[in-house]
């Protein structure tokens, strides 16, 4: 059968046979496009494609200009329902994608099929919009391949050349390129990117609001959110608390951050420093995020550094010790960062925030409120401070039946009182909630934080990856004389989620469950594969900025290293090598036309016998006018050329190179007899 199909495939016409090959192109390059596009869209364009295969099959007209402009209206429309708009990134990708596909209905000429090429070598540009992942651009990578291939065969007009021929041509063409395109990325000065929009790659992550169930849904995201990399030893998974959002308003359904912040707490009399000595160092590798904080570990007290620079990044001013930024992530950004051992102490919370933050929406949760009054009333309770009524809430977790679960099923009605009272089953979000509920029940200031927790069990190629699974949230509560503390109720309730960082896994699925059944630890083996190697992706090359590009100057032993020695050096490799690609087109120009280059030597040759070589003359003439000239003196010298004649023009493969017949004809000419001058 694959015989049959390639059989049929040979006896295609050329035309034919490129024109599928052009519209598979497209088909490979659109691909990634189609689950960004209108659905209509996509559909339109995958018909439009399947018309043009049938009309190359059946070698039929092309269509005129009125269904073309009826098929572009059409897109045009579809556009504007679903963007409600024809400007812009996502509009201006959807009728970039339409026109490429209606071009293929009007290739009628070789400038037609240009056109095509160059929107689809731009076409592949726009995928990086989306995802610079080590994957996509290997899929481009592969797109751009074939672009050359189509461009190469459009340069080859004469014939059937084979594609194979034509992907060879275009891979050294590519690959003769090579030493540029590596010199001008090493060297060319770093700007910042000019496609990127905020918020663009940010598909999940944090937010700065909280519902219950919020945190469960992303939890089911095992996408990496973040990688981390240490300058010392690893610290240990349970105290890995990334920070985001803090949220401290709270309507009975949500809370949320504040949308200002806090002034700080103002200092004690005798307040201890700010931020205490010592650090542990840590490098980050942020993914895309929908939200203007930076999930750094707790607790950072020094502003990051960052490769691209972080835009309008601002210090905390308040005591949530969040860094903010003017707009959300919108790529992938490398920062080095200093996360403090314990937080700076506390000053005096003042009055308004005391009461903002013990403050709960009138008539709701009386339940839960009445269970922390009573609570209070115990004995050792009752003029308890912040500390021990935490540490009494935590105890009561651990010991009355509460289970940790990703699944808890709908609440409905009172949330809380339904939660902590009756069911006693919830997620993260859950606890954290609850808790500060009943903090702030019993007088004392309480908020919670969002961020992430722990990481994976083992670091990938040297970094700790930590997933959007890794999402939690926790609390934090007011004790006089040491400022905000940290409570976590998950950890009362399911340990392991904290001290290993286990945390809960959605059912895999189908695919996940076919990988597991074949071998239990595949699907495990393979992400750890496909991550380690887009970690380096990201590393080496997404990452590679101006000060790896410094460093690099320094390893070669640059005395000055700046962006002027910077500037020379890339003009230096640019020079040099413009001057190894004009030596090599000489050569090639001479190796290219190696019978000119004979017949202008054997002319001079057969002058001495008194032989003239006119350009169109063959071996087989050549050597009748010498043998008429000179009879069986010049024997050796005749058969030579005779043999070249057979070399040239006989059907096969040429039995010897031209520079070896050249020193078979000046051996033959040696054995001749001298030519007698007249």
């Amino acid at each position: 059968m694959v015989n049959g199909l390639r059989a049929r495939w040979d006896g295609l016409p050329r035309d034919t046979r490129d024109t599928f090959f052009v519209l598979g192109l497209i088909a490979w390059t659109v691909a990634p496009h189609l689950a960004r596009l209108p659905v209509g869209v996509g559909l339109l364009c995958a018909g439009v494609l399947a018309w043009r295969a049938v009309l190359a099959w059946r070698d039929a007209a092309l269509p005129g200009r009125w269904p073309l402009l009826a098929v572009l209206l059409l897109a045009a429309g579809l556009t504007w329902w679903d963007q409600h708009t024809l400007l812009g990134r996502e509009a201006g990708i959807t009728l970039l994608v339409v026109l490429m596909a209606l071009k293929t209905l009007e290739l009628r000429a070789r400038r037609d099929a240009l056109v095509v090429f160059f929107l689809g070598f731009f076409l592949v540009l726009t995928q990086f919009l989306y995802s610079q992942s080590l994957l996509s651009a290997a899929a481009m990578l592969l797109s751009v391949w074939g672009w050359l291939t189509a461009l190469t065969l459009a340069h080859m007009p004469a014939g059937r050349p084979p594609l194979r021929e034509a992907a060879g041509t275009a891979l050294r063409a590519a690959l003769l390129g090579l030493p540029v395109m590596l010199a001008l990325f090493l060297l060319f000065p770093r700007i910042p990117p000019l496609w990127s929009m905020p918020g663009d790659g940010a598909r999940t992550g944090l937010s700065d609001h909280l519902r219950l169930g919020d945190v469960a849904e992303l939890a089911q995201d095992n996408s990496v959110a973040l990688r981390l990399r240490f300058e010392g030893p690893a610290p240990p998974l349970s105290q890995l608390y990334l920070r985001g959002p803090v949220l401290s308003r709270y309507d009975g359904q949500s809370w949320q951050a504040d949308p200002w912040p806090r002034r700080a707490p103002a200092p004690q009399p005798a307040a201890a420093p700010s931020a205490p000595a010592g650090g542990l160092g840590y490098e980050m590798t942020l993914e895309p995020l929908r939200i203007a904080w930076l999930p750094l570990l707790d607790y950072a007290t020094t502003p990051p550094r960052a490769e691209p620079p972080l835009d309008g990044l601002r210090a905390p001013d308040d005591d949530s010790l969040q860094w903010r930024l003017r707009s959300p992530l919108g790529e992938r950004t490398r920062l080095l960062a200093t996360a403090a051992p314990r937080r700076p102490d506390g000053g005096i919370l003042p009055r308004w925030d005391r009461l903002q933050l013990t403050s709960l929406p009138p008539g709701r949760h009386p339940r839960t409120r009445a269970w922390a009054r009573a609570l209070a009333t115990q004995p050792g309770l009752l003029h308890a401070d912040a500390q021990t009524l935490a540490q009494a809430v935590l105890r009561h977790l651990r010991e009355d039946g509460y289970a940790y679960t990703l699944s808890p099923g709908p609440y409905e009605g009172d949330a809380i009182d339904e939660f902590w009272m009756d069911r006693k089953l919830g997620f993260c979000e859950h606890y954290a909630s609850a808790f500060v509920v009943v903090m702030r029940s019993l007088g004392v200031p309480a908020r919670i934080v969002t961020g992430y927790q722990g990481t994976d069990p083992t670091p990938v190629d040297g970094h700790w990856v930590v997933r959007q699974s890794n999402a939690h949230a926790w609390a934090e509560y007011w004790q006089e004389g040491q400022g905000w503390l940290r409570a976590d109720p998950t950890a009362a309730v399911a340990p392991d989620r904290i001290l290993r960082s286990t945390a809960l896994r959605p059912p895999p699925g189908l695919v996940m469950d076919t990988l597991d059944s074949m071998s239990p630890g595949l699907r495990l083996q393979l992400r750890r594969w496909l991550e380690t190697w887009d970690n380096r992706w990201n590393q080496w090359v997404l990452g590679y900025g101006r000060q790896q590009q410094f460093q690099l100057l320094r390893d070669w032993g640059w005395p000055e290293v700046d962006a002027a020695a910077l500037a020379r050096l890339l003009v230096l490799c640019l020079s040099g090598l413009g001057l190894a690609g004009a030596a090599w087109a000489w050569w090639d120009g001479r190796r290219q036309a190696p019978w000119p280059r004979l017949q202008r030597r054997l002319a001079r040759r057969l002058a001495r016998w008194g032989v003239t070589l006119a350009p169109a003359d063959s071996p087989a003439a050549l050597a009748r006018r010498l043998a008429e000239r000179h009879g069986e003196n010049v024997a050796p010298m005749v058969a030579a050329l005779q043999a070249l004649q057979r070399q040239r023009y006989a059907p096969g493969p040429a039995p010897a190179t031209l520079s070896t017949w050249w020193r078979t004809f000046q051996a033959a000419e040696r054995r001749c007899a001298p030519p007698r001058r007249p």
